[in-house]
């Protein structure tokens, strides 16, 4: 793992095709040393969530060359590793679990990170997860406050209720446009020799989060 946080800091600082070719190498090396980890860590999440357990490190694990076609930023590479396990796989819109390696750096604010969650659900999808809260929000909190060291996510949040929704105790999360758990971690975190078992540990925190927000996407009828 030490040379895998090697590798994403000597590619944020060399972030060139010519500095990528010279280390190839050394990126196969990291890679696979990621690919590992997210096998192992997409066998420990179905053991808990029944629902991710036909995945494939194919359907999971994001590619590391950046598309730039509509990116003002022409960097080739990206300077972390990501996996997402959630029902569908990668490319699907359900909630799953994220997680990101990327070595700290006070400079960019940079970390490696979990989140858990729905990303960017649909508009049917976000009507259906809003309707859901005004059912059963205290279900939402009480799966939230079990997720011990995350924290929501209120980035994206509209300023006041959406359209055709009352006011009512639960308008903070039905303001949200995305809803997800966020847990920011530390280099000796992503070193520990039981990184497996204590991301899935975390994640496992979270289920009772993930699968509210799926089922109540499973009313959008959009599945």
């Amino acid at each position: 793992m030490e040379e895998l946080m090697e590798f994403l800091r000597l590619v944020k600082r060399n972030n060139n095709r010519e500095w990528f070719a010279e280390h190839k190498d050394m990126y196969l090396r990291a890679k696979q040393t990621f690919d590992n980890l997210a096998s192992d860590l997409i066998a420990e999440v179905s053991k808990f969530d029944k629902s991710c357990a036909h995945l494939t490190l194919n359907e999971c694990v994001y590619r590391f060359y950046r598309d730039i076609r509509f990116s003002k930023d022409k960097s080739p590479y990206k300077t972390h590793f990501g996996v997402y396990i959630c029902p569908q796989g990668k490319k699907s819109t359900w909630a799953g679990y994220y997680f990101h390696i990327e070595p700290q750096d006070e400079e960019t604010q940079s970390c490696s990170l979990l989140a858990c969650g729905d990303y960017m659900p649909d508009k049917d999808m976000l009507q259906s997860i809003r309707t859901d809260i005004l059912l059963q929000g205290d279900n939402y909190l009480k799966a939230i406050k079990k997720a011990k060291g995350f924290t929501l996510d209120d980035y994206s949040k509209l300023k006041t209720l959406p359209k055709g929704f009352s006011p009512s105790k639960y308008d903070e999360l039905i303001k949200l446009k995305a809803h997800l758990l966020m847990k920011y971690v530390d280099d000796d975190f992503i070193l520990d020799k039981n990184i497996v078992k204590n991301v899935a540990k975390a994640f496992k925190s979270t289920y009772d989060f993930v699968s509210l927000c799926n089922e109540a996407f499973s009313y959008s009828g959009n599945y």
